[in-house]
């Protein structure tokens, strides 16, 4: 794949987040290629959406993400903004897009809250990166590494973080997703496309819940 080129970054940095702290919000990612179990599944995954189409809201965001995907221009992604806004549901959705059924041999997925040791970034991340892939039938080689909640990464993990996307940009792309990006060192953000994601506005909550309400009865 060619090296990304450079889009127009959609952020600023007057951070209405600073005040936030890390916290459980109900994520439970299940990275499947199918909808997870209906019956044993909280809604906030019972109805995540499946597809760039579904993600509710941020539609430029979302657009620009799916053409660079569509592309194969995808660069290192950096989403910040408050929980609950389609972070996490958005970056899902472009693996979805980019690996269809070889999806979980394609991506890793780490929570960095939990995981966010140079540890982690050493083995696990390096490990991920640096193995060949043999993923027949999907359009695109690089992989994916989802970092969630990386605000929460220690300083030397990210400059280690740093080190190990240079080395391996050609076959890999990063995804970091955070609630703070003032916690965010700058060298890993200069090597990111970021996309702020916004509150939602109150008609696509409504939306959205009008939905889940006829799908439930």
């Amino acid at each position: 794949m060619a090296e990304a080129e450079t889009v127009s970054l959609m952020d600023f940095d007057e951070d209405e987040n600073q005040n936030l702290k890390p916290k459980d919000n109900g994520k439970n990612v299940i990275v499947s290629g199918t909808p997870p179990d209906i019956k044993a599944s909280p809604w906030v995954e019972k109805y995540r959406p499946q597809s760039l189409a579904d993600v509710a809201a941020h539609r430029d965001i979302v657009d620009t993400i799916d053409r660079l995907t569509s592309e194969n221009r995808l660069p290192h992604l950096l989403l910040y903004g408050p929980p609950g806004t389609g972070k996490t549901s958005t970056i899902l959705a472009v693996a979805r897009k980019l690996y269809g059924a070889q999806y979980h041999n394609m991506i890793l997925e780490l929570n960095a809250s939990d995981d966010r040791g140079i540890d982690v970034v050493r083995q696990q991340i390096q490990d991920f990166a640096s193995t060949q892939s043999f993923s027949f039938g999907v359009k695109a080689s690089v992989k994916l590494v989802l970092l969630d909640e990386a605000d929460a990464m220690t300083k030397d993990a990210q400059f280690a973080l740093r080190r190990v996307i240079e080395k391996y940009t050609k076959n890999t792309r990063f995804a970091l997703i955070c609630n703070q990006v003032n916690k965010i060192i700058p060298a890993l953000q200069s090597r990111c496309t970021r996309f702020r994601f916004a509150p939602l506005e109150p008609v696509h909550v409504t939306e959205r819940l009008k939905h889940v309400i006829e799908a439930e009865g």
